[in-house]
């Protein structure tokens, strides 16, 4: 299981939210390039980067930081999400060095999209699942929809998607323990593999979540955890590297 640092940007800085609300933000550095070389250095695998003014304005709006992250390590896995809504946004990205793009809102509102950008990236897809009590969210957490994590899970199996990254947002920067039971269940619902997200504190909720033993589960996205220092992102891979599933 792979340790994914997250770098959410908000005007051209790295923040972190809770639950999502962008009023509720805290600023962890006006440098996200050095804030990545952070990270690089403590030896993740992939980073996690999230437009959060993207997501809310239905385009990419912090592309040149996102840009200039993949260009400094153009060999370390990079996935963005937020406001990537065409097929234009997404080519831009994986010209830039993105090695994936996560599709969130889209995915729920017109599903057929990810199909089409499956077709047109193969392997380059990944969707974002955001939920509330089971139920997606989208436009930033803005709206709750009808539509259930596992039912999509499922319908996108065949399109080919490389994997699914799933937010609990009642839990979302809370450090409160993520919703292992919920990831399960998603890990469950289809073959695409899961990366969880969401309210992982210290190491013990990356033991819970290894402790489960699901080989669909292949990643966990970790944001306040490690930049309040709760969670060593070097001890939770070595974590990850050792465990005998």
């Amino acid at each position: 299981m792979l340790i994914i640092p997250a770098i959410d940007l908000k005007d051209g800085a790295c923040v972190r939210l809770r639950q999502g609300l962008m009023d509720d933000a805290t600023v962890f550095s006006d440098d996200p390039v050095a804030m990545a070389a952070k990270w690089v250095e403590a030896g993740c695998r992939r980073l996690h980067l999230v437009d959060l003014n993207g997501a809310f304005e239905g385009q990419p709006v912090n592309g040149e930081v996102v840009t200039a992250i993949a260009a400094r390590y153009p060999n370390l896995p990079i996935q963005i999400g937020g406001g990537i809504r065409s097929l234009e946004t997404i080519e831009h990205y994986v010209r830039a060095g993105v090695s994936y793009v996560i599709i969130g809102t889209k995915a729920v509102k017109q599903p057929e999209f990810v199909a089409e950008a499956c077709r047109a990236f193969p392997g380059k897809v990944i969707v974002g699942l955001d939920a509330k009590d089971g139920f997606v969210a989208t436009d930033g957490w803005a709206e709750v929809s009808s539509v259930q994590a596992t039912d999509l899970a499922k319908r996108f199996e065949a399109d080919g998607v490389s994997a699914i990254v799933y937010t609990d947002i009642a839990k979302d920067g809370m450090m409160q323990g993520c919703n292992v039971e919920a990831t399960v269940a998603l890990a469950n619902a289809s073959r695409i593999p899961v990366i969880a997200s969401g309210g992982i504190h210290n190491l013990g909720d990356i033991r819970k979540l290894l402790d489960t033993r699901n080989p669909g589960i292949v990643g966990a996205i970790t944001g306040r955890a490690i930049y309040e220092g709760t969670l060593e992102v070097a001890e939770a891979q070595a974590l990850c590297d050792g465990f005998q599933g």
